[in-house]
């Protein structure tokens, strides 16, 4: 045992410092990987986001207007009077062109400007947005947001029956806007969805739009579900053949029928500020241009937010002719 030498306490404190270098170096490095691999996440999924949604309206859009016709069919019309189905679409039609009927408006594409909530909701049914709290529609979380968007189309189905009261033709309204949300402290807006049905069965000379699944096929309306959040700014701007700017109000149903594509720009923002724009100088500020819209100035703090706009020019396939 005395030819077996240990270690002095000094070899031992040499040991301890060289190691506490390999773990700070080691944690330094996990910590900025780390850092950078949640600003990449961050930032892809504002992207991929931003895309799935304008994917979303860019479909609806371009049903804006679709009308289906039946038309002859030899078996049809041999049918007794009471079980034929219609030739054409046989649902009332309401252009919304007054204060009273504004908001049951059948015009292909409304846009209504600076506008948060659903202007044509019906029914009592609040959006949903489960984990977020929905704040006043007064809430303002920026200076400048949003614009809403209103798509109807038709649609059919062969298999209504005549006695049952069913309808043949089918109508829908597919509706896109704003709401300030709030989670943890944080405000922002989010993108909303609202589906909307005609009701009027066969024989009725008029309808009504409602949201309740029970009245509509397939149980799939909805006064509003959060489609997408951390929204900053949602701009449409609806164009005609030559390129001017058509003002989709249901109130000039005269120009409503001349668009023939939509301009639309919706803005994003990361959900935390960690590690973005470190070396902003002081007093340094950035804008955001939207469409139409003055542009929004943000400061060195507000900055801090990494923010993505996706532009898209979306053609109205169903209007025009």
């Amino acid at each position: 045992m005395k030819n077996i030498s240990g270690v002095t306490l000094i070899e031992m404190l040499i040991g301890v410092v060289i190691s506490s270098i390999i773990i700070a170096a080691m944690y330094t490095t996990y910590s900025v990987i780390n850092n950078t691999y949640s600003r990449v996440t961050d930032v892809a999924g504002i992207s991929k986001s931003g895309r799935d949604i304008v994917s979303m309206i860019m479909r609806d859009v371009r049903m804006a207007g679709y009308k289906y016709y039946y038309g002859y069919n030899e078996a049809n019309e041999l049918k007794a009077e009471g079980e034929k189905i219609p030739r054409n679409d046989y649902l009332q039609f309401i252009p919304g062109d007054t204060d009273a009927t504004e908001k049951n408006s059948h015009a292909p594409i409304v846009i209504y400007r600076n506008t948060i909530g659903d202007k044509t909701k019906v029914g009592s049914g609040d959006p949903l947005a489960p984990g977020y709290t929905i704040l006043d529609e007064s809430t303002e979380v920026n200076n400048v947001c949003c614009d809403q968007i209103h798509i109807v189309f038709g649609d059919f189905d062969a298999g209504a029956t005549v006695g049952a009261g069913e309808q043949y033709y089918k109508k829908y309204k597919i509706s896109y806007f704003a709401r300030a949300l709030e989670k943890d402290g944080d405000r922002f807006y989010g993108v909303f969805r609202s589906k909307k049905y005609w009701k009027q069965a066969i024989g009725q000379d008029k309808g009504e739009w409602v949201v309740d699944s029970s009245e509509c096929p397939g149980d799939d309306c909805y006064s509003g579900e959060l489609v997408r959040e951390y929204l900053t700014d949602m701009s449409f701007v609806a164009l005609d053949k030559f390129g001017r700017i058509v003002d989709a109000d249901p109130k000039n149903p005269d120009k409503i029928y001349d668009i023939r594509s939509v301009d639309m720009t919706l803005t994003f923002r990361s959900a935390s500020k960690t590690g973005f724009f470190k070396n902003l100088k002081q007093g340094t500020t950035r804008q955001i241009l939207s469409l139409g819209r003055e542009p929004e100035i943000f400061s060195e703090g507000q900055a801090a937010y990494k923010r993505d706009s996706i532009f898209i020019t979306v053609h109205t396939r169903n209007l025009g002719g």
